[in-house]
């Protein structure tokens, strides 16, 4: 039997349909949207509140706030790759059960490495401490001294010109093994707290059911894809994500001529991708699409991308691909946006940005201003 065979133009339009990016979310709200793109990167905060509300007919920040807030569908913690991410809180079981299995490598140095015996007592720890309160760093590191002694406290964990106690390196595990997250803001200072604290009944699903859950997801939203895609968008081991693709229930299709897979019998095509998107930084689907010299053709894989990383500047697309940077600085009551084109605007493309300029001030709750051309500031500005 002949394989189906996906173009990128394809492959492109039918993730971007999925993501809510060419069709907004008719259900769901913002739990969904983040569904969707299988986690909404929140390292930035106001950032995945914009990525999520893009994906909603009409949707603004203030919806996301209400879900992560009030309404607590919607849970902050720590997603793929070990960054924070806005996870919808009924599949944050499955999330739990799936990241807990998934291979972390080592990252610190070897004199602040923790050992697997201290890693689990720490984890078992930082549980039983946040079973009962929502603390900041600064009082869970209290709690772990006392708890635990000094050796868990060390500063000695290289950090943003300065140095984290020994503890925040398990930060991530105790996450993906779901005895931390995050809990509400104490001022100007995030706190964590035990899922189930937001969520009663919680606990993390089986691995073997969440590992199968989460390739399924990820495939709907990414692919076709490959094994290092998975890899690579997971942080982790090739060889475990082999395993993961041999043992799953996956459907091999042709993309671009070479071997790729989808969830069992999803060989859908999408239509081409018309039109243009303004992409706040870290939106999940300008992080986790691949080929990315596919989505970055050209001069965007050096203006758009930093050191190969997609991420750190929000992205233009133009049909699908990124064709732009912009940048925006908010004031009372007003967003200023400017956009850098990588090649001239028609005048029907105009028309099209202005609208997306005036649906992201739509999104903020602010009055926005347009300006074409070339952008200063580096990433993350």
């Amino acid at each position: 039997m002949a394989l189906t065979s996906l173009t990128w133009s394809e492959a492109n339009g039918r993730r971007l349909r999925r993501h809510g990016l060419t069709a907004p979310l008719a259900v769901g709200g913002p739990a969904a949207a983040a569904a969707a793109m299988c986690g909404a990167h929140a390292q930035v905060l106001s950032a995945a509140e914009v990525s999520i509300a893009l994906r909603l007919s009409g949707g603004t920040r203030e919806d996301v706030r209400r879900a992560l807030e009030e309404e607590r569908t919607l849970v902050k913690t720590f997603g793929p790759r070990g960054t924070v991410h806005l996870l919808p809180a009924a599949d944050l079981a499955l999330w739990c059960g799936a990241l807990g299995a998934v291979p972390v490598t080592a990252r610190q140095p070897a004199g602040a490495r923790l050992t697997a015996e201290r890693t689990e007592r720490l984890v078992e720890a930082i549980g039983a401490v946040l079973s009962h309160a929502e603390l900041t760093v600064d009082e869970l590191t209290e709690a772990l001294a006392d708890r635990l002694g000094a050796w868990a406290v060390d500063p000695v964990v290289p950090a943003f010109r300065t140095m984290w106690p020994r503890w925040r390196q398990a930060t991530e595990i105790a996450a993906r093994r779901g005895v931390l997250c995050f809990g509400p803001d104490k001022g100007r200072k995030v706190t964590y707290t035990h899922p189930a604290r937001l969520l009663p009944g919680f606990s993390p699903a089986p691995s073997s059911e969440a590992v199968a859950w989460l390739l399924r997801r990820y495939l709907h939203a990414y692919g076709p894809a490959t094994p290092d895609h998975f890899a690579r968008w997971l942080a982790t081991a090739p060889a475990w994500s082999r395993d993961r693709f041999d043992g799953g229930d996956l459907t091999e299709v042709s993309f671009e001529g070479a071997r790729a897979w989808v969830g069992r019998g999803d060989t859908e095509a999408g239509d081409p991708a018309r039109g243009i998107l303004l992409l706040p930084r870290f939106d999940a689907f300008a992080v986790g699409s691949r080929p990315r010299e596919l989505l970055y053709p050209g001069r965007a894989r050096d203006r758009a991308l930093s050191r190969g990383q997609a991420g750190n500047r929000p992205v233009v697309l133009i049909d699908g691909t990124v064709a732009g940077v912009w940048h925006q600085k908010k004031t009372a009551g007003t967003l200023a946006v400017t956009v850098e084109p990588f090649a001239p605007l028609t005048a029907r493309r105009r028309g099209e940005l202005d609208e997306q300029v005036r649906r992201l001030g739509a999104v903020l709750g602010v009055r926005p201003t347009l300006t074409v051309g070339a952008i200063a500031v580096g990433a993350h500005a």
